[in-house]
């Protein structure tokens, strides 16, 4: 960790990432339970994020952008853009113009599928193939201690001054964001074929290659296929959470929903020791065991939140904060460590849809279900599906092999000493 901290670029672009982090997790919960007190419905609340995932059905269309273009002016662009459209929010006054905010998340959404491949290329460009783990890890602790504030600064600043200052604020922490980007020093080489040389081809064939490239890599990478599809299995049913946990404050403990602010609190905290332990983990662990581990965290901690008392349910809401780390390093990790740079966007796009179209269809069914069988049904469904991929990975020979950083020019060679450490 103190390679990490030495090195200039780390540190400013972890600074604008945390500052982004806050202002999202902040508009996230704070739209939610707007949309819950107006209707007085956990499927409103949920379609919140469906919207979102929807918008992200782009990222694969976003990684062809982030291989096309030079990440970092790309990020700024886009982050730019991000500011732009939250702030459509300050147009919803009353009930009738709820389609607004469900046309905001949308395009949130479509910006957030260029966003997060361009920032999976960009990183391997600040730091050495052999600091990845440890980067993607310090990435994920800092969010996640964010998401032990952030709850209570959505929740707090909506039942304040209301949702418009909620959006104003996620507009700052955008520019913050276009700051830190600005500031970093890195070289990008020009987008296109390692050698340099255009691609060779009709345009039509070249559309349809670059598109489809991602997947084609995913498929032919035994470790990154085993995880993408565990991950995938695991989300059909993950989505379940996002109409479940307004009920698991409500109907379950029996408070308003703002309470589900400090649910996600001790997830917050939860997601922090699994960001500290996730490279110790990587160091003896394969990528795809870290992975078996988080789901069966996530299994344990969903049936804990099935329980009326608070005690399990704030222990469920830990255990679920553990996996969400550890999940996320271990597959960042093996995909920066396996993709060539020039892939990097594309592959980062495909990996993204791969779990969006799952979770999409995952949070709708749970926004129409809740309804119909009940919170508890749908956790219990989530944990068994989570225990279902877990062992699936375990069979997976590839996956249980650990990977070493790959030392190579086309896969995250370890970068030039920077001149700016401390």
């Amino acid at each position: 960790m103190r390679r990490l901290i030495r090195i200039r670029n780390v540190r400013i672009y972890l600074l604008g990432e945390v500052v982004s982090t806050l202002g999202d997790s902040a508009l996230w919960l704070a739209m939610a339970i707007w949309l819950k007190e107006l209707t007085g419905s956990s499927t409103h609340a949920g379609l919140v994020i469906f919207c979102y995932a929807i918008g992200g059905l782009a990222s694969p269309a976003g990684g062809v952008i982030a291989d096309r273009f030079r990440r970092r002016p790309l990020l700024i662009w886009s982050n730019l853009s991000g500011a732009v459209v939250v702030l459509g929010i300050l147009l919803v006054h009353d009930r009738s113009q709820l389609w607004i905010v469900y046309l905001v998340v949308f395009c949130y959404g479509l910006v957030g599928s260029v966003i997060g491949p361009a920032q999976t290329a960009l990183l391997p460009s600040l730091v050495p193939a052999d600091l990845l783990a440890e980067a993607n890890a310090a990435q994920q602790t800092l969010n996640s201690g964010m998401r032990i504030v952030t709850p209570l600064v959505g929740a707090g600043l909506f039942t304040l001054v209301g949702a418009g200052a909620v959006a104003e604020m996620d507009a700052g922490t955008f520019g913050v964001a276009i700051l830190a980007l600005l500031a970093l020093r890195v070289k990008e080489s020009r987008p296109g074929r390692p050698d340099g040389s255009p691609p060779a081809g009709g345009r039509t064939q070249n559309r349809v290659r670059s598109i489809t490239a991602g997947f084609a890599y995913i498929r032919r990478e035994p470790a990154l296929r085993a995880i993408t599809i565990a991950l995938a299995f695991a989300l059909l049913a993950f989505g379940f959470i996002e109409s479940a946990g307004f009920s698991v404050a409500t109907a379950g403990l029996h408070h308003q929903a703002s309470f589900v602010g400090v649910i996600i609190a001790f997830l917050g905290g939860g997601s922090v020791v699994g960001g500290l332990t996730a490279t110790p983990l990587l160091h003896r662990l394969s990528e795809g065991m870290l992975t078996v581990l988080g789901l069966v965290s996530l299994a344990v901690g969903v049936l804990l939140l099935t329980l009326p008392s608070l005690g399990p349910v704030l222990a469920g809401a830990v255990l679920m904060g553990i996996m969400l780390p550890w999940v996320n390093v271990a597959a960042t990790t093996v995909l920066q460590r396996r993709t060539p740079s020039d892939l990097l966007g594309r592959v980062g796009g495909a990996f993204g849809l791969s779990l969006t179209v799952p979770q999409v269809t995952s949070i709708g069914l749970g926004a129409a279900l809740i309804a119909v069988v009940g919170y508890r049904v749908l956790l219990v469904i989530m944990a068994a599906v989570a225990v279902v991929a877990a062992a699936f990975l375990v069979s997976q020979p590839a996956a249980r092999q650990r990977l070493e950083p790959a030392l190579t020019p086309e896969a995250g060679a370890p970068a030039a000493p920077d001149p700016d450490t401390a």
